[in-house]
């Protein structure tokens, strides 16, 4: 199962862009994975989004999900 990750404002600085990651089944275990490949998000802050939606807990991945990760934003 493949999920694509699309990456927002600094948090590019560590990752790029986007990245496509197999065999991720819910989000903790995208998030964990994240962190092992790319260290320096562990100490970051990040809203996490799910096919347009941003979720609050761990949520179950489906095949060709995009995750997006949004870091803090402020608006004026």
């Amino acid at each position: 199962m493949q999920v694509k990750i699309i990456i927002f404002g600094q948090l590019t600085d560590i990752t790029g862009t986007s990245v496509s990651l197999d065999n991720v089944t819910d989000t903790d275990n995208l998030v964990k994975t994240m962190n092992k490949l790319y260290p320096g998000l562990a100490d970051k802050k990040y809203l996490v989004a799910v096919d347009k939606k941003i979720i609050a807990e761990n949520s179950l991945l489906k095949e060709n999900s995009t995750v997006a990760l949004l870091p803090p934003f402020s608006g004026g």
